[in-house]
């Protein structure tokens, strides 16, 4: 009798997978070998339909497929998909990324602010007792200095009694559960903004790093080192491009090249260059970030000093709001210090996914292959086809974008990732479009072209030229992340649909 999937038989085959790989020396998620039984379910030359229903000994070819890709640590096929298991299960955005840790920093001070809001002290013992977890409280959500380092103790009860005096405790105990959560925040934020004061006029906050300080040398760093990883990536994706067109060219050459995993190698460093363009985005939004809380945060420590200069006396009215500002704004330093050490720390993991370049292509044997050959970068390419643009009228009922006539043309969202729509599917490249020659709209969607020439090819029957893409992302499961594909094999599930045929 024959069955249809539950998740625990694919479960069970992920896990079979899994196993024979560590068995063979080699430690596999379960995420990497999902999305391997995806890729050679998906190639057609292994010849696995998925609308059908697969007998025992085609699940042991699949799971024997699977290992063999998985083990094959020679090709950069394996090393890209991955680099994209890892960016999937690691990266997360600014906004995501602040979020947990704010849920993270509140869910270690609950405890604290629960001992306090919930205590109920009545002799002077224990008065002095719930004040010092305050001080605590205080210390701990500020993140300045360690609630083991007396100095710093020192300075946070200081500054905490010259805005919430021991006195203050008979009232602060009557509040309201709610109440005293957030007033325990505010107390926070004063103390904070009261030290970073101190620090400002020397008269505290030693154990205060120089965010702003080591901010400004680290981002310009950061972003050097994403920059030196683009520079390789750029390099070696047009010598790998102009390589793979040389043997298309010429049939001698192809015969020599064939052997060489070129393609695979070409995705794999496009891939990366996917990847450092997001990090770099990041990088450029928090320099953007730093200088501008930089700017807020001397003039809020300005406005303050102005305020307080020598007076014996000060409205609280008029300084207290002050010190909530510089809190926030120092909160946001230290926002961009946990982004920026994210940051980095993607970008020295992401580094492992591209050694497999110079095991494959060692320098002297690149430059070798490379003689005779010419190498164009991406801005080349497009430079050359600047003066380029497709002619409307020689294609009725198409939609063609141009820079003059439609808004917001540099926000349009191409498909492929800006990939020439022609060259992948038919040289199974990925060559930089051009929008000026002319975007097509199909099907609410865009389309870019690296020539006039291709352009006009896709446009004779674009939904062939598109089918061809989903073909090639069949045989390279890789380019279905990196050509942004997923709509296309949104029919699959996430541990890929193989019907399975199970014993009565």
């Amino acid at each position: 009798m024959a069955c249809d999937p539950t998740e625990g038989v694919i479960k069970k085959i992920i896990r079979e997978i899994g196993q024979e790989c560590a068995a063979r020396g080699q430690t596999v998620s379960e995420t990497l070998v999902a999305f391997m039984v995806k890729a050679v379910g998906l190639d057609p030359r292994n010849d696995f339909n998925v609308d059908q229903i697969l007998a025992t000994k085609d699940v042991q070819n699949l799971i024997q497929l699977c290992v063999t890709r998985l083990l094959d640590t020679t090709n950069p096929s394996l090393s890209t998909i991955k680099m994209q298991v890892y960016f999937d299960m690691n990266y997360a955005n600014r906004a995501e990324l602040l979020s947990e840790q704010h849920r993270v920093l509140e869910g270690r001070l609950a405890p604290v602010v629960r001992d306090i809001t919930e205590s109920r002290p009545r002799v002077q013992e224990e008065m002095e007792n719930a004040y010092r977890k305050i001080v605590s409280y205080v210390l701990l959500s500020s993140g300045l200095g360690s609630p083991t380092d007396i100095e710093v103790v020192r300075e946070v009860t200081a500054a905490l009694q010259s805005v919430f005096p021991q006195t203050e405790m008979i009232t602060f105990i009557s509040l309201s559960k709610k109440n005293k959560e957030q007033q325990l925040k505010n107390l926070a934020m004063l103390v904070t903004g009261i030290r970073l004061y101190n620090k400002e006029c020397r008269k505290g906050g030693s154990s205060i790093d120089d965010l702003p300080a080591i901010l400004n040398e680290a981002i310009p760093s950061a972003t050097r080192t994403v920059d030196a990883g683009l520079n390789t990536c750029h390099m070696l994706a047009h010598r790998y491009t102009a390589l793979l067109e040389s043997m298309q060219e010429d049939q001698h050459r192809y015969t020599q090249l064939s052997s060489f995993k070129l393609k695979e190698a070409l995705f794999n460093v496009r891939q990366y260059e996917v990847f450092l363009c997001i990090l770099l985005s990041d990088a450029i939004t928090s320099a953007q970030e730093v200088e501008k809380i930089n700017v807020q945060f001397a003039a809020t420590m300005e406005q303050l000093k102005n305020t307080v200069q020598d007076k014996v006396s000060i409205d609280t009215k008029e300084v207290f709001p002050l010190f909530v500002a510089l809190s926030n704004l120092w909160t946001g330093f230290q926002d961009e210090i946990l982004l920026l050490s994210f940051l980095t720390n993607m970008t020295n993991n992401l580094q492992q996914f591209l050694e497999i370049q110079s095991q494959l292509f060692p320098e002297e044997v690149l430059a070798s292959l490379l003689e005779g050959v010419t190498v164009k970068s991406d801005e080349e390419r497009i430079r050359e086809t600047m003066g380029t643009r497709m002619n409307v009228s020689d294609f009725k009922n198409q939609e063609w974008l141009f820079p003059e006539t439609t808004d917001n043309f540099d926000q349009l969202l191409i498909q492929y990732h800006g990939f020439c729509a022609h060259a992948i599917g038919v040289k199974g490249l990925t060559l930089p479009g051009n929008p000026a020659i002319g975007i097509l709209k199909h099907k609410e969607r865009c389309y870019v072209f690296s020539s006039k020439e291709a352009a006009y090819l896709f446009a004779q029957d674009p939904d062939k030229f598109i089918q061809l893409n989903v073909e090639k992302a069949k045989e390279h499961a890789e380019l279905i992340q990196l050509l942004e594909l997923r709509h296309q094999f949104e029919y699959l599930a996430p541990y890929a649909q193989v019907h399975i045929a199970c014993a009565s």
